[in-house]
Formats: C-alpha cells, structure tokens, sequence
C-alpha cells in the first residue's frame, strides 16, 4: 500500500503545473459533494430519549426531502413559476373580432409565407413536434406548401392539435382529423361558380356597421380591416368618409359558401388608400410595396442571455401541473431601456399585480406584445410609438425572483414564440412578382370605384 502511494505521489509531481492545480481543485470539490448533506443546526441541548451531549453547531438530524420539495431545488425553481396575469384585459373596441358565431374558438389560422413550412408553422405555435411528425409523416402532401394557401387548426384544452385542414385552392379543401391516434385525410371539392363583386358605401356611424350596411359579411369587414391595418386606425374614420370593396365570392346552388378579398380603397379627408392582394397572399399598394411594418426581433438594443423560453406546455416544477410559459424571459440590469418592436400605439401602461410594471402595445390590429417586470414607464395609454422607440427601464417587479424582462408577441390574440415567429415585415415586390402584380393593379384599380 505504501508503495502504491508513493508510486501515485511520484506521478502527481510529474505533471505540469496546471494539471496538478485542475487535479486537485476536483478532488476537493468531488470530496466535498460526497460529505455534503441536508441538514439543521440546533441550539445547545439535550436528546430527549438519553442523556447525550448535543454540542452547538453540529449537526442533528438528516432531512429526508419529498419529491416536490426536490423539485423546488432545480434550477427552473428560480424563474417565476407561472405565467404572469395582468389584473386588467387590453382594452376591446368594435373593430376586434369577438364575433364567434359559427366559429370555433379554439381555432387558428395562418396564410403560408415564403419559407414556411409546416413544422416551422405549427411549433410557434407551441404545437409539439411529435404532433407534426405524426401529422406530416401520414401525409407527405403537406411538405408541398405554397405560398397563400390557408392552413387552420384546432387544439383541445391541452393544447395537444386535433385537426388541421389546409386550402390547397379556392376550390380544394383537406382536412385532417385525429381518429385513434391518427390523421384521416378528407378532401372537399367545392364545384360553385366565383364572381366578383363591388360593394361600396360611406362612413355612418362605425366602420363595421357602415359596411355591413353595404352588404359585406363580418369576416368580410375582418379582410378589410387586415388589409388595411398599416395604412389607417378605422376607429378615427369620419362621417362622410367613402370606400370600395371588391369581393370574389362563391356560389353554390344559389348559397354563397366563402369570399375572397381582391381589393379596396378608402377615401378619408381627401385621400385615398389601397390595399390589393397579391399571389402570395399579402397586401400592397398600387406600386407593389409592402403595407406591413417591419418588427425588430428583440425589445433592447443588445441581446441578452434567455433565462426562460417559451413553453406553453410549462412544467411548474413545484406543483407538477401545466403552467403555460407565454413568453422569454431575458435576464438584464435594472435600468436597461425596453424598445418597442415595431410601430404601434399604447394600450396599457400600468402597475399591476404579478406582472409588475408592464406595457402593452398594439400594432395594427392583427399583433400585440407585451413588456412586464419593469422598474420604470415612460410611455402612457393612447401614445403612438415608433419601432426602437424608449418604453420603459427593465427591472424586477411584481412576481419575479430577479431583474428580468417577461416579452410576449400575440398573433390573432394567441400567444406565439417571439424568438421564432414569422414577424411583418417592410418590403415589396420584385423581378416577375411585381410585374405581374402591377399588371393585376390596372384589371383592379379602376373597379374600385365609389357610389
């Protein structure tokens, strides 16, 4: 035994310094993991079952830790553990979609962009890979997306997807439900006769109630508004205002089944506004150019570590139940400025319960994002604000275990991944694409015309 020492000390002292310093650092380290245990300290006394001596400061007895409060030890347990409420809800008018009629709400849609595809669709959505797989492994049809079509889905209470059906064309519809653990694949051809259709009238009152009263559909006026988001605020519309809108509408067996916005235009204090659909789907002005304002990515002029991601199937890792995570966290010094993401006006700026400080903004009318925990406002209901513009200072109120910023993007009021969501974006058109889509324009523009 002896000579196995000496034959290790001897070998010790060969190595270069820096490896005996690595070596011993993790010897004592590893000797200090194996002695370590839970354990309370209590004051000087007695054992009640013998006369035995407890000396101050060492130890009494073992703790036997429950696998909850083991939970409460990893490093997850640092982060809030639920989702953030605020006490009060963004503020509604009669231009948001709160007409559920005939509509499930569990519903989402989406419009396939350039580079979409459906993994990259569904998994912002915090829909579950394997979910995808499934999906996409029974029906290769699916990986050949183009761009415009129309994907929607339905999710129950757990947020696991039940069906999906994708718009293949204004005529074809296929439609995927989950029946014993798989997809049935049915197709829908719809054999009706399309025709377009002019309908235009002047401001009265609302918007929404002035073109209904022209004899658009409620998910017609929806189109409109989408549209047009970028271009106008439609609440600030006034008496007199005029519009034009051109619908492709189906009919089958004399009962219209579906419509398709072409194109409009509004005319408010003198000046007109156009939004005309292009082959991929988008809207953009006479010229070809993009309506949409373009978002930044993340809410600071840096980027800073993630200390919590989006998860909307969240373990809380005390409880052991689903506590959806609807944002990122970033973790940061108290101070740092927090950017709005793009152009928007203030809906919320307040203190308020377990969110802290926070802000929410609205952009358009198909995006909001929200900014909680923060130390400082500067921003107030009802400001416009521009892309990089000041909001607020990070900081670490409400329910926070340290100086973080909780950053949520909502598409179609559903919570989406901000870090890989597909964000708006300026631009237009270009090469073939705007060629033909200014070729549409001539067919288009002159139909627009008002009463």
């Amino acid at each position: 035994m002896p000579q196995i020492a000496r034959s290790i000390a001897q070998a010790y002292s060969n190595l270069p310094r820096p490896h005996r310093v690595l070596l011993g650092s993790l010897s004592v380290i590893t000797l200090a993991v194996s002695v370590w245990r839970p354990f309370i300290y209590q004051p000087e006394s007695f054992d009640n079952d013998a006369d035995n001596y407890i000396a101050p400061g060492i130890i009494a007895k073992a703790i036997q830790l429950e696998s909850s409060q083991l939970r409460a030890l990893t490093p997850e347990a640092s982060e809030p553990l639920d989702q953030p409420l605020p006490d009060d809800k963004i503020p509604q008018d009669e231009l948001d979609d709160d007409d559920k009629t005939g509509a499930d709400v569990g519903v989402r849609e989406y419009v396939v962009s350039t580079g979409d595809t459906l993994s990259s669709i569904l998994t912002q959505y915090g829909i579950d890979m394997s979910d995808v797989s499934l999906l996409a492994n029974k029906n290769r049809d699916l990986r050949n997306l183009k761009v415009g079509q129309t994907l929607s889905w339905e999710l129950n209470e757990e947020g696991e997807l039940q069906s999906l059906s994708w718009e293949v064309s204004r005529r074809e519809t296929r439609t995927y439900k989950l029946v014993n653990g798989n997809f049935k694949e049915s197709v829908e051809i719809q054999q009706g006769v399309w025709h377009n259709k002019l309908l235009a009238g002047k401001m009265n009152g609302t918007f929404v109630n002035s073109a209904m009263a022209a004899g658009l559909s409620r998910s017609e006026v929806n189109a409109v508004i989408k549209s047009m988001q970028w271009q106008m605020d439609f609440r600030k519309l006034k008496k007199g205002d005029q519009f034009a809108v051109l619908m492709s509408r189906e009919t089958l067996a004399g009962k219209r089944e579906q419509s398709q916005l072409i194109g409009v235009r509004v005319r408010s204090s003198g000046k007109d506004y156009y939004a005309i659909r292009a082959d991929d789907g988008k809207y953009y002005d006479r010229q070809g150019s993009g309506l949409e304002k373009g978002f930044m990515r993340f809410p600071t002029l840096k980027q800073f570590r993630i200390s919590s991601n989006f998860n909307p199937r969240r373990l809380n890792p005390v409880t052991g139940r689903i506590a959806p995570h609807r944002g990122v966290d970033f973790s940061m010094p108290v101070g740092t400025p927090v950017l709005s993401v793009g152009d928007g006006e203030v809906v919320i700026s307040k203190r308020s319960g377990a969110a802290g400080n926070y802000v929410v903004i609205r952009h358009g009318r198909q995006y909001t994002t929200h900014y909680m925990h923060l130390k400082k406002l500067l921003v107030t209901p009802g400001q416009k604000v521009k892309r990089g513009d000041r909001i607020a200072l990070s900081g670490n109120t409400g329910r926070s275990t340290g100086p973080h910023l909780h950053y949520e993007l909502w598409v179609n009021n559903q919570a989406v991944n901000p870090l890989t969501a597909k964000l708006p974006r300026s631009g237009g058109l270009a090469g073939q694409d705007r060629t033909e889509y200014l070729a549409q324009v001539k067919q288009v523009v002159p139909q627009l015309q008002f009463n």
